[in-house]
């Protein structure tokens, strides 16, 4: 199976959003880079990555939760991986992932971010597996961050957009 890169963003993207075209471009582009997705399997940017990658024949990762009731993944989603908890789906993307990419988000991607950035920090998570936030959103998070524990952004990459995630991607895993 390919590397699995977990992709982590907002449900609240829509067609023709900004934030869903770039995550429809990043599902692409990491697919045709040999990489498979995973990510939460339901609408937004999920949905948007999905497509991108499907669209070229990548392999889609969607893990779910039961405790939403929303039903079914995606449609572009290749495999289901339900879980019963919000845990248990968030320790599924984690287990899954050989790096992470976070694009915007509410509070949910923020946990997402917060889980995976906290783990690095404590050494769970290899230096081989790079967390990559893209664009601008993260920054005012990230430097609030760093001024109580500057050392900790040492775990996380910026990219501005889907073509330097891939490019860091390449070089990292």
């Amino acid at each position: 199976m390919a590397k699995v890169v977990s992709v982590f963003g907002t449900a609240r993207a829509r067609p023709g959003d900004e934030n869903y075209t770039v995550a429809e471009l990043l599902g692409r582009l990491l697919a045709e880079t040999g990489f498979a997705i995973a990510n939460g399997g339901y609408g937004g940017t999920m949905a948007a990555a999905a497509k991108g990658a499907r669209d070229i024949g990548g392999e889609v990762i969607g893990v779910t939760c039961s405790v939403f009731g929303r039903g079914a993944a995606n449609e572009f989603v290749s495999r289901e991986i339900t879980t019963k908890s919000l845990d248990q789906r968030l320790d599924t993307l984690i287990k899954l992932g050989s790096a992470y990419v976070v694009l915007a988000g509410g509070t949910g991607t923020l946990l997402e971010l917060a889980m995976v950035w906290e783990l690095k920090n404590k050494g769970f998570l290899g230096e081989d597996k790079p967390i990559i936030l893209m664009g601008d959103y993260w920054g005012r998070l990230v430097e609030l961050v760093a001024g109580d524990d500057e050392g900790s952004v040492r775990h996380l990459l910026r990219a501005a957009n889907p073509r330097e995630v891939v490019e860091l991607l390449k070089s990292r895993t």
